[in-house]
């Protein structure tokens, strides 16, 4: 059996306890209001995040499975804590939004694109920059509590509009897997 086509993989075990850390987080953050420990769990996701791509690498664990399972998981904790920190700061509902339709729309041609191709695209950098300034900017709402409302705007801006830039590459990308 190919490995690209394996599913029970440290690397999607790894994927799998990032997803399970969602509802740890939210719980901290909304229900015990205890945002240092939020915070905490959420570097801990992160660092999981990123182990498990060199994991996958290091050790030819690198699957299709786990190329469309990993950024699963991490839209879905930047959406959940997105949501948790718009109900403090409501300019933040703005890429929570953007997060959604972008995810919707991507993965819907990423679909058509393995459909037809029998190919599946990883991340590219801009995914990754996106990523990084997402999960910069909630740790900053989580540990800065009391951030000026000026650096919560600018940053919630960069994010956006490092979304919609990769918004824009992933549909040219994918597009033109399409079209060829």
């Amino acid at each position: 059996m190919k490995r690209q086509h394996q599913i029970l993989t440290i690397p999607n075990f790894m994927s799998l306890f990032r997803l399970c850390l969602i509802p740890l987080i939210v719980w901290l953050y909304h229900g015990k209001e205890m945002y240092g420990w939020a915070a905490a769990v959420l570097v801990i996701s992160g660092i999981t995040d990123v182990a498990d791509g060199i994991v996958a690498r290091h050790f030819h664990m690198v699957s299709d499975f786990g190329k469309a399972f990993d950024p699963v998981a991490d839209k879905l904790t930047q959406f959940a804590m997105l949501l948790c920190l718009a109900i403090r700061f409501r300019w933040i509902f703005v890429p929570a939004s953007l997060i959604l339709i972008k995810e919707i729309v991507t993965a819907i041609m990423k679909a058509a694109v393995i459909r037809k191709t029998g190919m599946v695209e990883g991340a590219d950098w801009h995914g990754k920059a996106t990523t990084v300034l997402l999960y910069l900017t909630i740790f900053l709402h989580l540990v800065w509590y009391e951030i000026p409302k000026q650096w919560s705007v600018l940053l919630t801006g960069v994010c956006t509009v490092m979304m919609v830039l990769s918004f824009i590459l992933y549909g040219r990308r994918n597009w033109k897997l399409l079209k060829d």
